[in-house]
């Protein structure tokens, strides 16, 4: 048994998904450890949760996207009497434009913080999380499910999370730790003025707010499922892909980003 308490560890927890994740998991009473690289508003929101609850979130100021972070973020852990029972993996970006006319490095550095954080984060503290019997939750995408030309490499790195997220629920599931990848499709967040969208991430009917993607994501956790698609319409989206012929879907896709790029540059 170990003397270190058991916490909630939330990435990318200054913006977004990353919030509302945070306060869900600390209105069910979990004590959280936030990650992220802006320090004013990871302490801005540890001191919302603190106000409203006695356990105020361990504030973890990193740059996820340097090699390492797991050590790091233990190192800090160990130093609160703390250890993961949960990591939600929901640090992340994408990038809008053909994969041959963005910068290398800045697409290599989105692989970097989507795929090998993430992979990294996942698989260091299985020890404990089965300890504590918790578990993963790793933010993925609808586009995980579908070909991406027009954004190629963020495509790809969700398909990643989808298929490693999927592969360890099952590999995990003998030791008592569940393991979820949440997919949701169009969230109004910060992610589409990173990813250099300006003009909407999709149609209403599919958007879903970050506060219902994070309850769903929390629930599905605990629930032990493999999957979630937050929104009946995305989850329809995730079915009808699957029958459709995949050179309709590139095409598709590719002249609805062409359109958006378009849009945004009109």
């Amino acid at each position: 048994m170990s003397d270190l308490r058991p916490v909630a560890v939330i990435t990318g927890a200054s913006a977004g998904i990353g919030v509302a994740l945070a306060r869900v998991f600390a209105r069910e009473g979990h004590k959280l450890a936030l990650v992220a690289r802006r320090e004013d508003r990871l302490k801005a929101l540890a001191d919302e949760i603190a106000a409203t609850s006695s356990r105020r979130p361990i504030v973890i100021v990193d740059d996820l996207g340097v090699a390492g972070a797991a050590a790091r973020i233990g190192a800090a852990l160990t130093e609160h009497g703390a250890e993961p029972q949960y990591v939600v993996n929901n640090a992340g970006f994408g990038l809008l434009g053909q994969a041959t006319r963005r910068d290398a490095a800045e697409q290599l550095a989105m692989i970097d913080l989507n795929v090998r954080t993430l992979t990294e984060l996942s698989l260091a503290f299985v020890d404990s999380l089965a300890r504590h019997r918790g578990g993963v939750l790793n933010v993925g995408s609808v586009a995980g499910f579908l070909p991406g030309p027009g954004m190629a490499v963020y495509y790809a790195s969700k398909a990643y999370v989808l298929s490693f997220s999927e592969a360890l629920h099952s590999e995990l599931s003998r030791r008592g730790v569940r393991v979820t990848v949440l997919c949701p499709g169009p969230v109004p967040t910060e992610f589409g003025q990173r990813a250099g969208i300006a003009k909407g991430l999709g149609p209403d009917f599919l958007t879903v707010s970050p506060e219902a993607v994070a309850v769903a994501g929390y629930r599905g956790l605990m629930r032990g499922q493999r999957t979630v698609v937050p929104g009946l319409a995305n989850k329809l989206v995730t079915l009808a892909v699957r029958a459709a012929p995949h050179g309709l879907l590139l095409r598709a896709i590719g002249s609805s980003q062409d359109q958006r790029r378009a849009a945004d540059n009109s």
